[in-house]
């Protein structure tokens, strides 16, 4: 699950583009709508043409209203920023773009808004040369630029073209199983209770589990789990989420708050962080300063420690230890923005390096520095891990160069990150630069899809012994090897069954259906009832059968299917299917013959058996096809002893 953020100067139509776009207008508030104007976060969302649903956040423009923009715009994974053709590029259009590259949002398109408006095509010349200049430099230089017009709906097929182009090239975020919900907006459904929506991020939310409320520290239970309204049983990482939770009241929840496991984080009023003070920005910063902090969807007042320098001059870069009046949750990583409270500002931005610093640090302590140049890094555990996060199932080779360590310094590092758990090392040979890795929390989130997928398929298809190996691999979206090796270990492990005809199951075999342990086929009495009829069809003409489609006929697909699949009847072709002991009978009368004679032909068999040629046939044919006959001329003699 993906999810668009729009940006942009006030008035430049990003409220219309998305309601044009998706149907869905995102101002839902009464004086939004009678001044035209986002005041508050709006949501909608829309299928792209390649079949992905996405979640849209449609932001503030105007400068009154920035703070509300920022508390929207984090947990986008592409922006839109909008420009109106008639007005090009305005104050807010940089601030937007500043605070998305602060963010580094890697992915975005501009949209050039009301084309309707200008008959001039030198206009759009010179619109879009302005655009390229203030672009350079920031994330989104080299993002395409697409005309449209919401009132006629020109150029929204190349629009939506573009944009499903862009979702495609993000890398999906690593699931840690770690989820964080930051709450972007809470209010009360009568009949349900207390509902709080956010972009999910690190992992997955189930309905019915307990949850923990950041920083307030209170619990609750999912009552109900939504996305784009529809009723979910799992809400997935990057989605738009909407969660019903009972045990607490609309009061005690605020925006910023952030929804999560219990025992999995923990609050911080002091932060670590690197700063960069934005190029043009009024005013140097300096020790001391009161800034306002964003970070996910909160906003705390924030007092700034500034170490290793007396001043950051606009455009330079430091080190800020952030002194918060209320506490926040915060991970290694995350990005913030600051702002000067009044007048209002936008200062900069930048990571999170250390969320829970044990001490406040003497400014000018070169120790100090120093490990917070080597936090800034991580460690090669760190490092390697967060590459492999990044590309899930993969070699070794290719995490290692992900990583960008030296291969001795990712040996012992790949070594303590296994054996600490943390790492998975698919295959049973020692570890080489072929092996496979996946990250524990990745594949205990592929176990629980798997298990789930299995469920839901065995729920639809109670007659099938399992789902078939090419369509498991195919929703699991996996490359062959790495879904190989990762079957097996989840057989190994007991959390699937394993097919009866491959009692040893190594890593590199191929596994025809997989299904949940204790999966057995139950014939409804109907069924069986069907079925023991059809059984006395056979049990009275033993040598002369009824047909596969007198069978079809009888019980239906899905029960012969099982009959064959569990070795009740044998289908030795199209046509001719026996019960299973009357075909040992059979084979065992053809062996013991032909190793009397030395060959059989046809008429000898069907003589044997007292059957007519059309089930000998298939008979012969079907045991030359599995090795047991081989055929010489108008003979048929026993493969072994040819």
């Amino acid at each position: 699950m993906r999810v668009i953020g729009t940006a942009g100067h006030v008035d430049h139509g990003k409220s219309t583009l998305i309601a044009a776009l998706t149907g869905i207008h995102p101002d839902r508030l009464k004086e939004e709508q009678e001044r035209e104007m986002t005041i508050e976060l709006g949501f909608a969302w829309m299928t792209l043409p390649d079949g992905e649903e996405v979640g849209i956040v449609d932001v503030p423009g105007h400068r009154d209203f920035i703070e509300n923009m920022l508390a929207g715009i984090g947990g986008i994974d592409a922006a839109l920023l909008v420009i109106a053709a008639d007005e090009g590029v305005m104050p807010q259009t940089r601030e937007h773009l500043a605070i998305l590259n602060i963010l580094q949002i890697q992915a975005g398109m501009i949209v050039l808004t009301k084309t309707d408006l200008i008959d001039d095509p030198a206009w759009f010349e010179l619109v879009e040369a302005d655009i390229r200049n203030v672009l350079r430099g920031t994330v989104l230089q080299e993002a395409p630029i697409v005309r449209v017009s919401s009132r006629t709906r020109a150029g929204f097929p190349e629009l939506l073209q573009t944009m499903s182009l862009l979702l495609t090239n993000i890398p999906a975020r690593p699931d840690l199983g770690r989820p964080r919900l930051p709450v972007d907006r809470v209010f009360s459904i009568a009949g349900f209770g207390t509902v709080v929506t956010g972009t999910l991020s690190n992992g997955h939310l189930a309905a019915g589990e307990e949850v923990e409320i950041l920083p307030p520290g209170l619990r609750a239970r999912i009552r109900g789990l939504q996305t784009h309204k529809k009723k979910e049983e799992t809400a997935v990482q990057g989605s738009r989420t909407a969660v019903n939770l009972s045990g607490v009241d609309l009061e005690q929840i605020h925006r910023g708050d952030v929804i999560v496991h219990p025992g999995q984080y923990q609050p911080t009023q002091r932060i670590d962080v690197r700063f960069r003070l934005l190029p043009g920005t009024s005013a140097p910063l300096r020790h001391d300063t009161e800034v306002k902090l964003f970070i996910g969807a909160s906003e705390t007042v924030a007092d700034v420690r500034l170490l290793g320098a007396e001043m950051l001059a606009p455009g330079e870069t430091g080190w800020l230890q952030l002194e918060l009046r209320a506490p926040i949750v915060a991970v290694r990583g995350d990005r913030y923005i600051l702002r000067r409270p009044s007048p209002g500002e936008t200062l900069g931005g930048g990571i999170v390096v250390d969320p829970h610093p044990k001490a406040r640090h003497k400014r000018f302590d070169e120790e100090v520095l120093k490990s917070l140049e080597t936090l800034a890094q991580g460690s090669p555990a760190e490092m390697l891990l967060q590459a492999s996060l990044v590309l899930g199932p993969a070699l070794v080779r290719d995490v290692i160069a992900r990583s960008r360590l030296e291969e001795s310094t990712a040996g012992s590092a790949l070594q303590e990150l296994i054996g600490s758990g943390q790492m998975i090392h698919l295959d049973t040979v020692p570890l080489t630069m072929d092996g496979v890795l996946i990250p524990a929390v990745q594949f205990d989130s592929l176990r629980q899809s798997t298990v789930a997928i299995l469920a839901a398929y065995h729920k639809t298809y109670p007659l099938r012994r399992g789902m078939p190996r090419e369509e498991l691999k195919s929703r699991l979206k996996l490359h062959p090897r790495a879904f190989n090796l990762i079957l097996a270990r989840l057989v190994e492990q007991g959390a699937l069954a394993s097919p009866p005809q491959s009692s040893i199951i190594n890593r590199q075999s191929t596994i025809s259906w997989t299904a949940l342990p204790g999966h057995v086929v139950r014939f409804s009495p109907p069924q069986q009832l069907k079925v023991d009829k059809l059984m006395g069809m056979f049990a009275a003409a033993p040598s002369t059968p009824p047909s596969v489609k007198e069978c079809l006929a009888e019980v239906g697909e899905d029960v012969l299917a099982v009959l064959v699949d569990s070795g009740d009847l044998v289908q030795v072709s199209a046509e001719v299917i026996f019960r299973k002991g009357d075909y040992d009978t059979m084979v065992d009368k053809v062996r013991r013959s032909i190793q009397q004679k030395g060959q059989v032909t046809l008429a000898e068999v069907r003589d044997l058996l007292q059957t007519s040629r059309k089930y000998v046939q298939a008979l012969l044919e079907h045991l030359d096809s599995i090795g047991v006959t081989v055929r010489d001329g108008d003979f048929r003699k026993l493969k072994d002893l040819h």
